[in-house]
């Protein structure tokens, strides 16, 4: 689609309070940057060395089935974002579509994902920081609060050192993936040896061939996949902080799909080729992995620094994306006053601190809790984003319906196969939750503790209620 058929929707009758008093400060490249810096991180970086251990090659097919539905929540996302703008984003669509009710779940649900994953992403940081000498005798409860200060003062300054600190991060992640690739490329294209095995398809077919394990380990590897894409959201919630978003947000949302054919299919395919899949691990990048047998000095060293690197952009994308949700929530009534807030930069302080204690309060737990108390800990950050995902979907469809019903326009830039491609989706992170059961453990857990996480949601509703509906009756003109 061109960028000339590519134009806004009529002007919403909804008007969120929430999306009041920002700055414009983020630049088309800025998200592009966030675009890409969401589609890459840790799930591949160092997720995938155990992943396609447990699944074989057939792990790419998991990653081109997720990132296909991936990219279709976030182009679902894209059209709403414009139709109307908003730094609160799906929780403003929720709160249009479905009322103050579905507003609240879907904020709290995006909560839940990103303080648990801000739990993982500043303990992944302190363990990284280990691998370098200078930090070994530097306690990890150290590493995990430095690395969380500075995150945490670069969003807290002003939106425009968040988007640089994030542009950063994502040109270190795409560097490092285009620089693996060549390498790889040339590995295969001249038959280099690695580790005594001759890189290309005979060393797929050799070690039983797409599917070594069967089907079934490809399906149970979904659920880990999943967690891979989850900040690709992030770009609809950096629109309301951008000045043109009808031209910006459909092109960083169109490179996303190529992005994940390239950086998540390709270099699965590509470390298949090169090594057989039971030379991958659990506990080490795969891109390490490749780069130690080849003998490449300090390959080690420089892989480290890039998944620090990715750990430290999710929990920058968390701090961001959860203060600007939480303060659409605030001056509704649906969560605490003070996230509300924003300091003399024009960023929401409050909801980022907030954010931020729990990643603290996490380092404490996982530092007193033994087993798997971490492995649950990011169990339930899948839940909220299969949540947040299905929210998106469900007000995507919802807007359709409106549409067809006349009460609002939708702009050039749609999702295509609507009404068909929402539910296909909302089927498919159904599957993706009975998968999480089915495979039993952890995952078990988590999903058996849906029925009190609705009991939260449902309690905690019947707390705000009051206060929704008084600050409703303030301000009739901006709310619905």
């Amino acid at each position: 689609m061109s960028d000339r058929t590519i134009t806004a929707a009529a002007p919403s009758p909804h008007v969120d309070a929430g999306d009041q008093g920002y700055s414009k400060d983020l630049k088309s490249r800025h998200i592009n940057m966030i675009a890409i810096g969401g589609a890459i991180g840790t799930g591949l970086f160092l997720g995938a060395g155990g992943r396609l251990a447990g699944a074989g090659p057939s792990l790419a097919i998991a990653y081109a089935v997720c990132g296909a539905f991936a990219f279709l929540v976030v182009r679902a996302l894209g059209e709403l974002v414009l139709y109307r703008p908003s730094s609160g984003a799906f929780v403003s669509y929720a709160r249009e579509f479905m009322g103050e009710k579905g507003a609240f779940a879907a904020g709290w649900l995006y909560f839940l994902n990103w303080s648990t994953t801000a739990v993982a992403d500043i303990t992944a940081a302190a363990t990284y920081a280990h691998f370098w000498a200078m930090f070994s005798s530097v306690p990890q409860w150290v590493c995990a609060l430095v690395a969380l200060a500075v995150v945490l003062t670069a969003n807290l300054i002003s939106v425009k050192y968040f988007g640089e600190m994030e542009f950063w991060f994502a040109i270190i992640k795409v560097a490092a993936l285009i620089v693996f690739m060549c390498i790889g490329i040339f590995l295969v294209v001249t038959q280099h040896s690695v580790d005594g095995h001759t890189p290309g398809l005979a060393t797929i077919g050799d070690h039983g061939g797409f599917f070594p394990k069967g089907v079934m380990p490809m399906m149970l590897v979904i659920q880990g996949v999943v967690f891979a894409y989850a900040s690709v959201e992030l770009c609809g919630v950096a629109a309301g902080e951008t000045e043109n978003p009808a031209k910006i947000i459909p092109k960083a949302i169109n490179s996303i799909m190529w992005r994940v054919g390239i950086f998540y299919v390709g270099s699965v395919v590509l470390l298949a080729l090169l090594l057989p899949y039971t030379a991958y691990s659990d506990g080490q990048s795969p891109f390490v992995t490749v780069l130690a047998k080849l003998g490449v000095p300090g390959a080690a060293g420089v892989m480290n620094l890039v998944v620090l690197t990715a750990a430290l952009s999710s929990l920058n994308s968390g701090l961001y994306s959860t203060g600007r949700i939480l303060r659409s929530m605030a001056l509704s009534g649906s969560a605490p006053r003070f996230t509300g807030r924003l300091n003399k930069g024009q960023v929401p302080y409050g909801g980022i601190l907030l954010t931020a204690g729990f990643g603290v309060l996490g380092v404490i737990l996982n530092y007193l809790v033994p087993g798997k108390a971490f492995e649950i800990v990011l169990n339930f950050a899948s839940i909220g984003i299969l949540g947040t995902w299905g929210m998106v979907m469900i007000c995507s469809l919802l807007f359709w319906q409106r549409s067809r019903e006349g009460l609002v326009s939708r702009p050039a830039y749609r999702l295509p196969w609507a009404p068909y491609t929402q539910i296909v989706t909302l089927c498919f992170l159904a599957g993706v939750a009975f998968l999480m059961w089915w495979g039993g453990g952890v995952g078990r857990t988590t999903i058996e503790c849906l029925p009190l996480i609705a009991a939260a949601l449902v309690g905690g509703w019947f707390v705000v209620r009051g206060r929704v509906a008084a600050v409703a009756a303030e301000r009739p003109g901006l709310e619905d």
